[in-house]
């Protein structure tokens, strides 16, 4: 493995449990396809020949393999893989990206398990890189699991997760990526003995909506815990609650004196302006934290000149305007929160903001220098499924090169 993979410490043992998930679900000729099932017994009735399957996207992606090699080698150890990106790499729309090679019996009944594993974790990897590259001063957890299907999705995604964010700190050393996850199974492959993440909005209503009750629960029933996050909507008091939390983080229970670290968390939906903050007033937030006025000189020294004056009709400009001052957690209402917890006395806390956080938002945050300590997200999931649909053509029967119309370029 180059060293953007030796970056991922648990990746070995969780993807050889990702495997064992795969096969547990029943037997190969139960999982693939029936034609598939079909051309194994009629070739090995019939005379087996060696063959090599090449596999490619029709998309960019980051190279993250080792899941779908790790299923090859387990149905077929005897066949050859030869891969063309190493994990991390960016692979261009339609360039290969493995041959595997072998008997084609065996091969051919595995096809459909092995493509599985292959464009999910190579699409994740491409947006986290994407998102770690956009905001190269924030750490990321990984929070996609309630958006899994189960397990296997959960490894898949993470492990793609991993490798992007192993690939943006190889390519600028000052990205701080992802750090963890709030699962304890893909713990391992963001360097972690357990998940992160402290409370959810069902805890602070078991406390009747008082954030500060449920902050105080926390502490006292988990009181190993380094971090304490206190979540800051449920009553739609951002401020309000953030600095309650924080006086009494600081000033009543002197938290810090014991090496634990306060924030706070942003996840306003959608529907509403965090407190305080309406249109007009977010406009004038965000103006005067970058020292530009009017909203639309805004959006333009955030996109770039080229970028503004390629969209005439606004479709980018207005989705860059939610995200700047829009409801939810926008750029507005972080500078919003972080300027109230300073101006009170409590600069070293920190903020984590969640909710929406794409590749598209992450570079809107990032290009407005947003003051954020820590994005929660499972955003880099794919947007469509069709993004993770890999193919792969057979191009050699017993070295003779054979490819149907319009694959040729994959003999490249």
């Amino acid at each position: 493995m180059d060293k953007r993979t030796s970056l991922i410490p648990g990746y070995e043992i969780i993807l050889d449990k990702l495997v064992d998930i795969a096969l547990a679900a029943g037997t190969v000729d139960s999982q693939t396809d029936k034609y598939f099932t079909n051309t194994s017994r009629i070739v090995a009735a019939h005379g087996d020949t060696d063959v090599t399957f090449a596999v490619f996207m029709r998309r960019r992606v980051v190279a993250a393999l080792e899941p779908t090699i790790r299923m090859v080698q387990r149905l077929v150890p005897e066949a050859r893989v030869k891969r063309f990106y190493e994990e991390g790499d960016i692979v261009p729309s339609e360039s290969k990206i493995l041959e595997i090679s072998g008997s084609m019996a065996k091969l051919s009944e595995v096809e459909t398990l092995v493509l599985q594993k292959i464009g999910f974790p190579c699409v994740c990897a491409n947006n986290a890189y994407d998102m770690c590259r956009a905001i190269p001063y924030v750490a990321f957890m990984d929070m996609h699991a309630r958006h899994g299907s189960g397990a296997e999705m959960n490894i898949l995604a993470a492990y793609g997760a991993a490798v992007g964010s192993a690939a943006a700190k190889h390519a600028d050393s000052n990205v701080r990526g992802f750090v963890g996850t709030s699962q304890d199974l893909t713990a391992p492959l963001f360097g972690a003995a357990s998940g992160m993440g402290t409370m959810p909005h069902a805890l602070v209503g078991y406390t009747n909506g008082d954030v500060l009750a449920a902050l105080k629960l926390f502490d006292e029933t988990i009181p190993d815990s380094s971090t304490l996050i206190a979540l800051v909507d449920y009553t739609g008091e951002e401020v309000t609650d953030s600095l309650r939390c924080a006086h009494w983080f600081y000033d009543e229970a002197k938290l810090q004196d014991k090496d634990k670290v306060f924030g706070v968390r942003l996840d306003t939906h959608g529907g509403r302006f965090a407190e305080g903050l309406d249109y007009e007033k977010s406009v004038d937030t965000v103006g005067n934290w970058l020292g530009v006025a009017g909203e639309y000189n805004i959006v333009e020294q955030v996109l770039g000149s080229r970028a503004f004056q390629l969209d005439p009709n606004n479709i980018l400009v207005d989705k860059v305007r939610r995200i700047l001052f829009g409801k939810g957690v926008s750029v507005a209402s972080i500078i919003h929160v972080r300027r109230a917890l300073d101006n009170a006395g409590y600069k070293q806390a920190q903020i984590v903001a969640s909710s929406g956080f794409d590749p598209q938002k992450c570079q809107i945050i990032g290009a407005a220098k947003a003051p954020l300590n820590l994005v929660g997200t499972g955003s880099f999931l794919p947007a469509t499924l069709t993004e993770t649909y890999a193919t792969a053509d057979i191009i050699a029967y017993n070295g003779v090169r054979r490819v149907k119309v319009g694959r040729e370029f994959l003999f490249d």
